[in-house]
């Protein structure tokens, strides 16, 4: 996993911005919609952001790639890539996340998937998570999705769904842009979802479809299914 640190003026500090994954060594991606104007930085390898642990990479962002068409209001195309200042190394603390083989695999409704961050555990909380958590979801059909939501956003095929049906869990502030990981194969985004987890209302996730794997390729210079990984995180 991925920390998408800001500098706070207020703390004169770095704080956690979003989540995001390490795709090659000197790229990681993560959503659109938390690009920063200012000092950003990347922390790969930590469990803890509070503490200075010894497996912690940290790197200046030397650019910032959101995808040409991304529309905030729409949720639309909200994926980025972050260029790092050096490569990172890859170690017991420090993986590729592999992204999918099969460019224009979807996903299953009803699939059971895995979403990691240092995101909110509180509702209503704008503080992040002291230490990464993960937590299980399953994927809902866009159908549904689309009547929940009342079609703002309009669910696409280029998003997935997936929450809890208890309204107990679910990605939240903080966890953009992090992965969401199905059957062990990294499928999505974190993009948005409501404000207060909600059995009606399941996080919205940017698909990792052909049109985004064939951008990557593009910006990143590297074929993705050349890449390889040591591991998930």
């Amino acid at each position: 996993m991925a920390s998408f640190q800001v500098c706070s003026k207020t703390k004169n500090s770095y704080v956690h911005n979003c989540g995001g994954a390490l795709i090659r060594r000197r790229w990681v991606l993560t959503a659109a919609h938390c690009k920063f104007t200012g000092f950003i930085r990347v922390v790969l390898g930590a469990h803890s952001l509070s503490w200075n642990e010894k497996s912690q990479q940290k790197f200046q962002v030397e650019e910032q790639h959101p995808h040409p068409d991304f529309n905030n209001d729409a949720n639309a195309n909200d994926i980025m890539l972050l260029k790092l200042s050096d490569e990172a190394k890859i170690d017991e603390y420090v993986k590729l996340l592999k992204l999918p083989t099969d460019k224009n695999a979807d996903v299953t409704p009803g699939t059971r998937c895995t979403v990691a961050g240092w995101g909110a555990t509180e509702p209503n909380s704008h503080y992040p998570s002291v230490t990464l958590q993960g937590v299980d979801l399953t994927v809902v059909d866009r159908e549904t999705c689309n009547s929940d939501y009342r079609g703002d956003p309009k669910i696409t095929q280029d998003m997935i769904c997936a929450g809890d049906s208890q309204g107990i869990k679910d990605s939240y502030k903080g966890d953009s842009g992090g992965p969401l990981i199905c059957n062990g194969v990294y499928k999505a985004i974190v993009t948005a979802g409501p404000d207060v987890p909600d059995p009606k209302m399941p996080g919205i996730y940017t698909l990792l479809s052909k049109k985004y794997l064939d951008w990557i390729e593009k910006i990143t210079g590297v074929q993705t299914y050349n890449m390889t990984a040591a591991g998930l995180y």
